[in-house]
């Protein structure tokens, strides 16, 4: 870390150990360079948003700014052009990031503890989904290789019924050899409809004629399939735990009933919106800096008589996933949205353009609903975008 006064000046600079040791020599370091003066205001930049050290910088009374490592990236090629780079220097670009620049920096959201709990469980469950889609596309790829008839027989990979079968017969001569009633247990225990015929045609395929593999290759394929259903199994469980936290954190945030009564958002949904958005109530002065934001709004960049809008690029992943999500659950429960989307392709946008701008609508619509306190109301919603099309 580095100290440094209003003039640029160098004050202090070292390495902090982590924990309340490094918060104690941090406070004394401050203390040491502000002297006598009680009335000195302490600006603090960090690459991060979150975490212990973030909470008890803001405890302790400074102003701390979350600095975006791309910005520090920016901002360290003004100060000099040969590419080096060290945790001393880095420390010197956010001092003098947050001395020169604080104005337009965004200060650390003052988020409730609800709403980091939210965020915590939010966050690991989307993650544990995502690492289930990695390991169920290893498993297609592994399938693919050595046991094609599987793919064909089992359309959900990470299905309970398909996970239970191929543990239990991992090699398609296992599996040629699974009985009807095996197959209709698995389907029974899954809760699958029209279980006689599900069972007759998953068998069907495993007996099917398919290239393969020699029996050795097989083996080896087979265990590592094997490796990986189990994980899936464990992964699939603590979804399945990790849900009901969701739905336990977000149902009691007094936000919660105001956001589910947006078009297109459910309790995970919901729970995935306000994580990421937060609900400081001062974070987001306008409709405008809360869709900046969420990533909905276009760029414009314009030089000369040329002037062109693109979408950003540059986003909060988790929270441009969960919008676009929303917009499109939205085009079967709403029809002022799905008007708006309509009249977006009638312009000749493409399907991920106008789902875009639906999803930059809503989240206007969400930030009127927060500030306002009020519950979202079909009529008033789209009210505006009816009068102009009456017009």
């Amino acid at each position: 870390m580095e100290v440094m006064d209003g003039n640029g000046r160098r004050l202090a600079n070292a390495r902090l150990p982590e924990g309340a040791a490094g918060m104690a020599r941090l406070h004394a370091l401050v203390g040491e360079a502000a002297g006598d003066d009680d009335e000195v205001e302490v600006l603090i930049g960090i690459e991060t948003d979150r975490g212990p050290w973030v909470r008890a910088l803001v405890a302790a009374g400074y102003a701390v700014f979350a600095v975006n490592p791309l910005q520090a990236a920016r901002f360290r090629d003004r100060l000099g052009v040969s590419g080096a780079k060290s945790d001393a220097g880095d420390a010197h670009v956010l001092a003098d990031m947050v001395r020169t620049h604080a104005h337009e920096l965004r200060p650390v959201a003052g988020d409730s503890p609800q709403a980091e709990a939210v965020k915590v469980v939010t966050r690991t469950h989307k993650t544990l989904i995502w690492e289930r889609t990695r390991h169920t596309q290893r498993l297609r790829h592994a399938l693919r290789d050595y046991f094609p008839a599987a793919l064909a027989a089992f359309g959900d990979l990470d299905a309970t019924d398909a996970l239970t079968l191929l543990a239990k017969a991992p090699t398609p001569r296992a599996a040629a050899r699974l009985t009807l009633a095996q197959i209709s247990a698995a389907l029974k225990k899954a809760r699958r409809r029209n279980v006689q015929d599900k069972a007759s045609a998953i068998q069907a395929e495993l007996r099917a004629e398919h290239l393969g593999q020699p029996e050795i290759v097989t083996a080896a394929y087979a265990s590592s399939v094997q490796a990986l259903i189990a994980v899936l199994t464990v992964l699939n469980e603590q979804i399945k735990t990790l849900q009901g936290q969701v739905e336990a954190h977000f149902g009691a945030h007094p936000a919660a009933e105001i956001i589910l009564s947006q078009p297109g958002l459910g309790q995970v949904l919901g729970a995935r919106v306000l994580a990421e958005f937060g609900d400081d109530p001062d974070r987001y002065a306008s409709a405008k800096a809360r869709r900046n934001y969420a990533g909905t709004s276009p760029i414009t960049r314009a030089s000369g008589k040329k002037k062109t809008a693109l979408a950003r690029f540059i986003h909060n992943d988790r929270l441009i996933d969960a919008l676009l999500t929303q917009a499109y659950a939205a085009l079967t429960c709403s029809p002022g949205a799905r008007a708006y989307y309509d009249r977006q392709r009638a312009r000749s946008s493409g399907h991920n353009a106008a789902l875009r701008q639906l999803a930059n609508r809503l989240v206007g619509i969400l930030h009127g609903c927060l500030k306002t306190g009020t519950l979202y109301d079909e009529t008033t919603a789209w009210s505006h975008h009816a009068e102009n099309v009456a017009a």
